[in-house]
């Protein structure tokens, strides 16, 4: 009898030996897959590529314009493609402009590596249809660029001045960096703002020439600290026309 108690014992202390073994070999393996590195190396190796720009092109959108020029100084061209729904129903019928296209534009932008696309950032509806109604005058004529590595939105007023916005890639995704603007009688200058949200600084330029003819402007000229740290996200902007560009 005592030779098979003792026999009991063994076997019992050795399955408990054996499952504490197996539990914490489970937990190691949780621990290891819910390593933050290995998430991010994951979520990096789903990046949307393709080899023809047009290719990214949602369902219900049509190219509007295609810009190219370099945004990561690495010598490719890569590519911004304003885009633009086609909704039948947003087409409409002006009593003194006729038809108009009431569709709502957006933009996709594009790396270029090793001649295939790399989506780096896409905001399908962030701006208005080019056929908005500008009251008096005409709408503001928007126009994307590529400079010096960076993405410039520009609007613009004709003799009324303009504004433009300033991204710059990083962080995975392109940041507002600088905003300027011009406000204008005719060719006269009447100020002109810039801020560098990276050294948080606003320029004022104030005309104090009221009898200015063009060339004649006298401004005065105020700098300002802002204290603004968070950046604008292209990716987030749900309209420009209402974009306010916050100084806190």
């Amino acid at each position: 009898m005592n030779k098979y108690l003792s026999l009991i014992s063994v076997l019992l202390i050795l399955a408990g030996v054996f499952g504490c073994k197996d539990k914490k070999e489970t937990t190691t393996t949780v621990e290891t897959l819910n390593n933050p590195e290995e998430v991010a190396e994951t979520s990096a190796s789903t990046v949307e590529t393709q080899k023809n720009p047009a290719d990214f092109v949602p369902k219900g959108y049509v190219i509007f314009d295609t810009i190219y020029g370099d945004l990561n100084k690495d010598g490719s061209e890569d590519c911004a493609l304003v885009i633009k729904g086609t909704d039948k129903s947003k087409v409409i019928k002006d009593d003194y402009r006729g038809q108009l296209d009431r569709n709502r534009r957006g933009i996709i932008v594009l790396f270029n590596k090793n001649n295939n696309y790399e989506l780096a950032v896409k905001n399908y509806d962030c701006f208005s249809s080019e056929n908005e109604d500008g009251g008096v005058y005409f709408a503001p004529e928007l126009s994307v660029e590529i400079e010096k590595g960076k993405l410039n939105i520009h609007y613009g007023h004709g003799r009324y001045g303009y504004w433009s916005y300033t991204f710059r890639f990083q962080k995975n995704d392109f940041e507002l960096i600088g905003y300027d603007s011009t406000s204008s009688n005719g060719p006269v200058i009447d100020s002109d703002v810039s801020i560098n949200f990276l050294t948080r600084t606003k320029i004022v330029n104030v005309n104090t020439n009221a009898n200015a003819e063009s060339g004649d402007e006298v401004f005065e000229k105020t700098v300002t600290k802002i204290s603004k740290t968070k950046l604008t996200k292209l990716s987030e902007i749900k309209d420009f026309d209402e974009l306010e560009v916050s100084e806190e």
